[in-house]
């Protein structure tokens, strides 16, 4: 099953940070804090203005988001864990060091 959002919602998947051990306690998956780091699965069409004009979301599939800590809404497709949120809830798009400085280094 696949899920399209509408207007200005985009559907992504939390990237888990690897397990750490700080001081050989292993910190229960309970006590731990979701990541606020997740890959863009699907984008709606945009936002519609009063005029009816579709304004485009700036996020593409694939790219890695970073969003805030009580944002959108979980939903569980096909036994996998996504949440929906809308494109004003994106705090930043993350880039590697080579594509921000326009593949120069």
């Amino acid at each position: 099953m696949t899920v399209r959002p509408l207007h200005d919602r985009i559907l992504i998947k939390r990237i888990d940070e690897k397990e750490t051990v700080k001081g050989g306690i292993i910190i229960p998956d309970s006590a731990k804090e979701k990541p606020q780091e997740a890959e863009v699965i699907a984008v709606g069409k945009g936002k519609k203005t009063e005029d009816g004009k579709v304004i485009p979301i700036d996020v593409k599939v694939g790219d890695r988001i970073l969003f805030g800590k009580y944002s959108g809404t979980e939903i569980k497709v096909d036994d996998h864990e996504y949440l929906i949120i809308r494109e004003d809830e994106v705090l930043g798009v993350l880039e590697s060091a080579k594509s921000a400085a326009g593949g120069k280094r």
